[in-house]
């Protein structure tokens, strides 16, 4: 097992070797559970999305941001209760300071689920999401990336499970055929040198697992030990994949959940990412997974925030991180959601 200490860059882990021989997919297994416990960070490979799909990605969303205002207040988050949408720099707050990135949201296109008084307050969670009608296309296009990095995600997850000497299929209930399926566009302006540089601020994300294609632009830092970051620079043709509190939650801490931010580009320049997350249905609640004892002994807990502490019901846990995140769609279309105590009843 590697020290944190010795960790000076990500790892690189290639997602074709699944379909190797033997050898090669049990290297594969043992390099990701290193990986996933050691990190909570690497860089994927072999992961199978189209370049061209990729780069057409990146095109339309540096030509979303290049929108005028009013097009992109038109669908702005504030309108939906879905907290889907677009959000100027600013507008999101991580650790109670306001991140520097505009952004745009979107999930699985879905039916909003039927609800009444006694409904949990989660359920408004899922719905339509919004398109800018000045790029048309916008749509099918991500919603192709959406279905392509689904696809791939899962394949990665049932790789974890393998990894980890559960059933390939152990994790398939909590994410069923309602995935929590969420892309969200981002771009940092450059900031002064005398200005705040918190991108985005120091945190874990929520769900299993998130994937992060970048720019050229550097930026992106990882916490391996407390208080040392490291920088998780661009690399050409991979994806930056990480941990989601969830999947820490449910092997007991064996994997590792990193705290990351993302520092803001100097003046004069920017930086696009464009981020997808894979996470649990929003009515599943995740279980402890029995792992074998081997990896039991190295399990270090799941480590949460006592200000955010996790909930195993996946609904509430993301409802949480939505409203601590977004106040002013929180205030808008939950505000009986907001009532001392509301969350844990």
């Amino acid at each position: 097992m590697s020290h944190t200490r010795d960790i000076t860059a990500l790892p690189v882990l290639d997602l074709s070797l699944l379909e190797g021989t033997v050898a090669q997919r049990q290297g594969f297994f043992e390099e990701l559970r290193n990986a996933a416990r050691d990190v909570g960070f690497f860089y994927l490979t072999g992961h199978g999305i189209d370049s061209e799909l990729l780069s057409q990605v990146q095109q339309h969303s540096r030509q979303f941001f290049a929108l005028p205002d009013a097009d992109k207040a038109a669908v702005g988050m504030i309108n939906s209760p879905h907290f889907r949408g677009y959000n100027r720099a600013a507008s999101e707050i991580t650790r109670g300071k306001p991140d520097l990135r505009e952004q745009f949201d979107l999930g699985a296109e879905r039916a909003v689920l039927p609800t009444d008084p006694n409904s949990p307050f989660w359920a408004r969670l899922q719905g339509p999401n919004q398109w800018p009608e000045a790029l048309p296309e916008l749509k099918p296009l991500l919603l192709e990336w959406q279905q392509a990095m689904t696809a791939m995600s899962l394949r990665l997850l049932r790789a974890f499970a393998q990894a980890l000497s559960l059933p390939e299929h152990a994790f398939d209930q909590l994410y069923g055929d309602t995935p929590n399926e969420h892309i969200k566009l981002i771009r940092y302006p450059g900031q002064a040198a005398d200005a705040s540089n918190q991108g985005v601020g120091a945190h874990k994300d929520s769900g299993f697992l998130s994937f992060l294609l970048q720019d050229q632009q550097a930026g992106l830092q990882v916490e391996v030990e407390e208080g040392r970051w490291i920088d998780a620079l661009p690399r050409a043709n991979t994806l930056v994949v990480n941990i989601g509190e969830l999947l820490e939650l449910a092997t007991n801490g064996y994997l590792r959940a990193t705290v990351h931010r993302v520092v803001s580009p100097a003046q004069g320049s920017e930086r696009l990412s464009i981020a997808f997350f894979l996470g649990a249905r929003l009515d599943a609640v995740v279980p402890l997974y029995p792992l074998p004892a081997a990896l039991l002994r190295e399990a270090r807990g799941p480590a949460s925030d006592p200000d955010n502490p996790l909930f195993r019901d996946v609904g509430w846990n993301y409802l949480k991180g939505r409203l601590r995140s977004h106040p002013d769609v929180a205030q808008r279309y939950y505000a009986d959601a907001l009532i001392p105590d509301a969350l844990s009843a």
